[in-house]
């Protein structure tokens, strides 16, 4: 069986064949310029566009259409059983697809096919494939990652390219929101029951000028109740979870605005909350993070000067529970007017 690592690849005779079962390392592939290199993808990558039409090689085994409280139970009762997953891998497909390279990931079960999975594929495959796992827990360490793919794709120069623009990106953010106040940010990666951001959201947070007073650096999210949230009294509420896009977030929003904790919340009635793309921007360990930090820098800080947003990523609160898509109005001038919350 071929090991695991990112150790650089070069044993190749003519074009890689490369087979991507995570969404953000599919992103990660184009980014480095190898899109003609991908051979297989998951039934989840959707970006860029285009990259659907490729042979897919994963399934959700859940139902569609399962409230977050479901998903949620459905999700912790397959971590317990022997699969340990909530996805089914097409080893037939796999084999006849004959990759050279096979990008996963060990961080986390429920959002891709484990990486125990893939290597009990590989081992009946009849040629070997090399499997490289990118298991980022922060952001620094998602933009390391693409460093390291670049690496293991024989594209070491171009993914040191790509790494330092991510970053200088990165710092003009950080910069932008330097001498701004620090608002309380809860990013809540689940609904039902809320979940706060974990890994690399805390990181994104700060550096967009918030605080997370929830979520710790390079940590999993984990529940909340209802006492930690109220007595936290967060300033900021976005809404992300894991793996909906911003409309679908809006159409959930019930789920949350149901408990009357939430409802009583400073944020909720002052209408401070927001509904984002999260599988675009902030689900996947890839180079859209960077984007999804300037989303949460606008957010955060909505008198910064005017840069226009993603179409469709943010949905803001406008009534008890109507949303509606948000641009941040262009003003001149000024620090942004989302101060914290002064106790006395």
């Amino acid at each position: 069986m071929a090991a695991v690592g990112t150790k650089p690849c070069t044993c190749y005779d003519g074009d890689m064949r490369i087979v991507s079962l995570l969404p953000s390392a599919t992103e990660i592939v184009y980014a480095l310029g190898l899109g003609d290199s991908l051979v297989g993808v998951t039934h989840e990558c959707d970006f860029p566009p285009g990259v659907e039409a490729l042979p897919h090689l994963t399934a959700n085994l859940l139902p569609p259409d399962l409230s977050s409280a479901e998903i949620d139970r459905r999700v912790s009762s397959s971590m317990k059983a022997d699969a340990h997953t909530i996805y089914a891998l097409d080893t037939d497909r796999l084999r006849a697809l004959a990759p050279d390279v096979i990008l996963t990931q060990a961080l986390c079960e429920v959002c891709a096919v484990p990486t125990a999975m893939v290597e009990a594929a590989v081992c009946s495959m009849p040629r070997d494939a090399r499997i490289v796992s990118l298991d980022p827990f922060t952001l620094d360490g998602v933009i390391t990652s693409i460093e390291q793919a670049g690496e293991a794709l024989g594209v070491p120069d171009r993914g040191r390219q790509v790494a330092a623009s991510l970053r200088v990106e990165l710092d003009t953010i950080r910069m932008s929101v330097a001498e701004t106040p620090r608002p309380k940010v809860l990013a809540a990666e689940w609904l039902d029951p809320v979940y706060c951001g974990g890994h690399w959201l805390p990181e994104m947070i700060a550096a967009a000028g918030g605080v997370d007073p929830f979520g710790s650096l390079g940590e999993p999210s984990h529940p909340l109740t209802w006492e930690m949230i109220a007595d936290a009294d967060p300033d900021v509420i976005v809404l992300m979870p894991c793996g909906f896009h911003a409309s679908h977030v809006v159409d959930r929003y019930a789920e949350i605005a149901g408990a009357p904790t939430f409802r009583a919340l400073r944020a909720v009635r002052e209408q401070n909350v927001y509904a984002v793309d999260a599988t675009s921007y902030y689900s996947r360990p890839g180079p859209r993070l960077v984007e999804g930090t300037r989303i949460l820098a606008r957010i955060v800080h909505p008198d910064l000067p005017a840069a226009s947003l993603p179409a469709g990523a943010v949905f803001k609160l406008v009534g008890a529970e109507h949303f509606e898509p948000w641009r941040p109005a262009r003003r001149t001038g000024g620090a942004a007017s989302l101060a914290p919350k002064v106790e006395r």
